[in-house]
């Protein structure tokens, strides 16, 4: 049930006075890090339960919001194969997902470690690497990347193109799209740029970047029709066409100096 998740209200008695109360109980999803594994298999009620926590980092119970712990991250799973008993989630809760990323068969050096590791003796110990406060600075350390309004205008276009019925868009959104992607996806290309910038050791976001992150931020968000099923085209084939299709303005450069002095400045802060 929803409640099962996000908390319920239950009756204390003051046993000194005898008078009643409600009380909030929190459920788990109070929690920094929330795994909800094979969520397809919450009937839509439950799965409704997490569309306000997932946005509006809150919980409502009885009229009063219960806030969440910051940081807050919601993960989840979906079988592929398995679909007996599952109920499809609805696009207003996969458009709060940022990535909907696909875990394929490991390598082969990779299944070996796996072997190795989960049938020899074990012997772990777990060591906290970061903590609440330095998960928030690095998420505002992000946030603060400089990115380049040509660079946003072209995450913005690729977006924007997917929409049908939004003025022109490429011949194949018409043929094989039923529905684009969202305002969220304009945020989410940009935060995810920010954030490969800052990992590949760069000041600024670049068009490489948005190219790089929009497979795992667009392929839940749009949705492709019978067309496409009946030709064998996946989402990711459209987003590698729009890639293709969308030009990216290089004329346009960020000075490196501005951007040296703010990540010199955020890296400071954090």
């Amino acid at each position: 049930m929803p409640s099962d998740i996000t908390g319920t209200e239950v009756i204390e008695e003051d046993k000194g006075t005898g008078t009643r109360s409600l009380r909030f109980v929190n459920g788990p999803i109070f929690a920094n890090v929330v795994l909800a594994d094979e969520v397809n298999r919450t009937p839509p009620k439950t799965q409704a339960a997490l569309l306000e926590a997932m946005q509006e980092r809150q919980v409502t119970a009885a009229g009063f919001p219960h806030k969440v712990p910051r940081p807050f991250f919601v993960l989840a799973t979906q079988n592929p194969i398995e679909q007996e008993g599952t109920y499809p989630l609805p696009e207003a809760q996969l458009d709060r997902f940022m990535f909907k990323v696909l875990v394929g068969y490991p390598s082969e050096e990779e299944e070996f470690q796996i072997v190795r590791m989960t049938t020899a003796p074990q012997d772990v110990s777990i060591e906290r690497t970061l903590g609440p406060r330095e998960i928030i600075a690095l998420q505002n350390l992000v946030r603060r990347v400089p990115c380049a309004d040509h660079v946003m205008r072209y995450a913005m276009r690729m977006v924007r193109a997917t929409r049908v019925d939004e003025g022109e868009v490429p011949r194949f959104i018409s043929d094989y799209v039923s529905w684009g992607a969202g305002p969220r996806a304009s945020q989410f290309l940009v935060l995810a740029g920010k954030a490969r910038a800052i990992l590949r050791g760069r000041h600024h976001v670049s068009t490489e970047d948005i190219d790089a992150v929009a497979h795992p931020v667009l392929r839940h968000r749009v949705l492709t029709n019978f067309n496409a099923e009946a030709d064998g085209i996946r989402s990711d084939d459209i987003i590698d066409m729009l890639i293709k299709e969308i030009p990216a303005d290089p004329s346009a450069k960020m000075d490196p100096a501005i951007a040296g002095r703010v990540f010199a400045e955020d890296e400071a802060n954090a």
